[in-house]
């Protein structure tokens, strides 16, 4: 996705300077480098959170209102969010402090089927104009919280869809955006009011990966019915259950019949054994996923400054006419008592 967002920018502001177009090479190749030691060097958990939905889909939300991170994070689980405040002047800083709550110290599957500390993320789905703040309008306390957080914009040119993670799970179970307000003055197509915001939050490994293929941080059930004949453990720790039923496989144009074996990955506790009957469905693992996904919506109000004030002179004003009535309604009374009426 980047590569090629790169070469677009390329193609459409073409300009025959040569230090143009080394820095762009530059660019094209320090990106190109980065993405290849990202796939290769860090663990397959790192890259999968935010990468694959990058590349395969160009909005995060679906029309149905869905994130596409519950695509592969099948499991839900509680997330929660704050604006502080909810309701914003313009061109001002903000946060939006999203909790993906969970039990400290809880640990999952790892892709080799090692123990591993549970990992997090989010993305803020902001509106129009809406993005992040610049570091040099962050206050101290900000940058408190928001150390060793690292933000993202989903695509170069969606500013207001920000991501974060994976992360340490035990020390950000709350993580601050810091958010910054457009300004109607300086942009026409923004206007004061009432606008949405949609956030995600997720903690753990998928239970599919983007290819469709299970993780082994879900339960597997039986694909056939019969009795389980063997219990093995393969090569690379995955464990090979072999059933008395009959699957046929091609192999150099013949087909060969042989009992089926249920392949179960690394790391998922088998919970039947040699003997026992199954049939379609029957759960072959224990449920080995700790984590899940949440997302939700919320509001945030774009306040204008002289519409609040207005309103504060509105309100004095109302008083100020019903305090003048009630005098006044005193004065007519008094006089009245006077005169005998």
């Amino acid at each position: 996705m980047l590569p090629g967002g790169l070469n677009k920018n390329m193609n459409s502001n073409i300009n025959p300077n040569p230090h143009f177009i080394m820095r762009n090479l530059i660019k094209f190749l320090t990106l190109s480098i980065s993405l290849i030691l990202s796939i290769f060097l860090l663990p397959s958990s790192i890259w999968a959170y935010p990468f694959w939905a990058q590349q395969n889909y160009e909005n995060p939300r679906e029309a149905t209102g869905k994130l596409v991170c519950a695509n592969c994070h099948l499991a839900q689980m509680k997330t929660q969010v704050e604006l502080e405040p909810s309701s914003v002047a313009a061109d001002s800083v903000f946060k939006a402090i999203v909790k993906v709550p969970y039990k400290k110290g809880t640990q999952e599957i790892g892709a080799d089927g090692s123990k591993v500390p549970l990992q997090v993320g989010a993305v803020v789905m902001l509106p129009d104009g809406f993005k992040l703040a610049p570091q040099d309008r962050w206050s101290e306390e900000i940058k408190e919280e928001t150390k060793g957080v690292y933000f993202t914009q989903y695509g170069e040119d969606q500013e207001n869809i920000i991501l974060v993670g994976p992360i340490p799970g035990d020390q950000n179970k709350e993580i601050v955006f810091p958010i910054l307000s457009p300004d109607p003055r300086t942009d026409n197509n923004i206007h004061f009011g009432k606008y949405s915001v949609h956030v995600g939050g997720n903690r753990g490994r998928g239970q599919v990966y983007p290819t469709g293929e299970k993780s082994n941080n879900t339960i597997y059930t039986s694909s056939s019915s019969g009795t389980v004949l063997s219990i093995e453990s393969g090569e690379d720790g995955s464990t090979l259950l072999t059933l008395d039923s009959v699957e046929r496989i091609e192999e150099e144009s013949r087909t060969i019949e042989r009992n089926l074996i249920e392949t179960i990955p690394a790391g998922v506790e088998v919970i039947i054994k040699v003997g026992d009957k199954v049939e379609p469905g029957t759960p072959l693992t224990n449920d080995p996923n700790v984590g899940g996904f949440g997302q939700l919506d919320t509001e945030v109000v774009l306040q204008s400054k002289a519409r609040v004030i207005g309103l504060i002179i509105f309100f004095a004003g109302v008083t100020l006419a019903q305090i003048m009535l009630v005098l006044k309604k005193k004065q007519v009374e008094k006089v009245q008592a006077a005169e005998g009426i």
